[in-house]
């Protein structure tokens, strides 16, 4: 294998700009409801601390507190899946 081959196998795709967002995941929006609060009761807190004590606070979270960011989760990956489905077959019509 020489290097140029090796560098064609690292070269990353380029993601389309036009493709739809990923889903988020239920911690993910409680990360965001919270991460504020978090920010203010620890000012002095890099952002990898502030990841920690979401993380720490997610996992204590019971499923009752859980269940709304869940819903969100679920809806937002239907959402995720829809507009997939939308941006691949306008994709395949361009194509053809």
């Amino acid at each position: 294998m020489t290097s140029e081959t090796k560098k064609k196998d690292r070269t990353k795709r380029k993601k389309d700009p036009n493709a739809p967002k990923r889903a988020l995941t239920a911690y993910m929006f409680y990360g965001q409801e919270h991460r504020e609060r978090v920010k203010q009761d620890n000012p002095a807190a890099s952002v990898f601390e502030i990841a920690k004590i979401l993380g720490s606070e997610w996992e204590a979270l019971s499923d009752a507190g859980r269940v709304r960011y869940l819903e969100m989760a679920a809806r937002d990956k239907a959402r995720a899946e829809q507009e997939m489905a939308i941006y691949e077959g306008n994709k395949r019509d361009e194509d053809d």
